[in-house]
């Protein structure tokens, strides 16, 4: 269509475009004829058109750190996000590209294809382990960044964060109501953000009761890693009565490290998750859970990242998006012994 508006105008394809797409080098009677004859022909540019005038792709990156065996649509909290992200661009322009960061790419951030041979206009980092070096190095590309489920210690970034802080503390004050004195807790990483916050909520409903923490971290949060913290946990802990684990995964491990332990879910142990995971419903007993409005976060982070990619210049931010606690029956009050 751009070619027969500039055959029937007696200008350049390059001209129409240009004027097609609000941009300068164009005088202004032209530019109204050029416009005139779009209506004329009921001319609606394209992504494809666009993109050739201004050298944008339409497409955003979503990304999340490789894990054997789990592609990144199908994790189950980051999927969610994911969804929430695709809603809202498919009433836009914008096409999202799904992807994996291997161990490789994190350590050789130069080769990072998509950005190297400019294939995505910005990038959404999904993800605690996702290190601040790779983050720093994206920034520098000049690519906006916008992460989800992360923060950035020193440098202001943009990002989207469930408010871990509050929802760790709304699982203890839970645990609390219900008599539990004897209070534990399975943290991932020491270095993650959401391991920090949520490690932070957890002490400071303890701090206002006068009580200790108990800490068992892991090197990672999955069912088979809360299996294993919980069982060193009670090692060193054995008359705790509750625990608190950083996700729904490392809970649902706690939970089998407790029956193996001979201890009965939640009439010897009280159990809480956070996430609040399709399989937190699903699990025996269901989960007590933070839940994370996780498809709210994705559309935050679209449209944030709308927002940056129409005005570059806008100061770096941090949405923290509400959480709520949700009760099922991994806990329960705590027993008169």
């Amino acid at each position: 269509m751009i070619e027969q508006i500039a055959k029937e105008l007696g200008v350049s394809s390059a001209t129409v475009s240009r004027a097609l797409n609000d941009r300068p080098g164009v005088g202004g009677e032209l530019r109204e004829r050029i416009l005139a004859k779009a209506r004329e022909l009921d001319y609606t540019p394209g992504v494809t058109a666009r993109g050739l005038a201004t050298s944008q792709t339409f497409s955003v990156g979503f990304f999340i750190r490789e894990k054997p065996g789990i592609p990144a649509q199908s994790d189950p909290f980051y999927s969610e996000i994911l969804h929430g992200v695709e809603q809202v661009a498919a009433r836009t322009d914008y096409h999202i590209t799904i992807g994996t960061l291997t161990d490789v790419i994190i350590a050789r951030p130069a080769d990072f294809r998509f950005v190297r041979e400019k294939r995505i206009d910005a990038m959404i980092l999904a993800g605690p382990d996702i290190p601040a070096e790779f983050i720093m190095a994206m920034l520098k590309t000049q690519t906006p960044v916008i992460l989800v489920d992360n923060r950035l210690s020193q440098t202001h970034v943009n990002c989207v964060n469930s408010d871990d802080d509050d929802g760790a503390y709304q699982a203890v004050r839970h645990l609390l109501g219900l008599g539990h004195t004897r209070i534990g807790a399975l943290a991932g990483p020491a270095n993650w953000h959401s391991t920090v916050q949520r490690l932070n909520g957890y002490r400071r409903a303890l701090d206002e009761a006068r009580l200790p923490l108990q800490v068992q971290h892991a090197d990672q949060t999955t069912i088979d890693s809360g299996q294993e913290a919980l069982a060193r946990l009670l090692e060193r802990q054995p008359d705790i009565t509750a625990v608190c684990a950083v996700n729904d995964s490392m809970a649902i491990g706690a939970i089998r490290a407790a029956r193996a332990a001979g201890k009965r879910v939640p009439e010897d142990l009280s159990v809480t998750g956070f996430d609040d995971i399709a399989w937190a419903t699903l699990n025996e007993p269901p989960l007590t859970t933070v839940h994370i409005p996780k498809q709210q976060i994705g559309k935050e982070v679209i449209l944030r990242l709308i927002a940056l990619l129409n005005e570059p210049d806008l100061l770096p931010s941090e949405i923290k998006v509400p959480v709520q606690l949700i009760e099922r029956r991994s806990t329960a009050r705590a027993s008169a012994s």
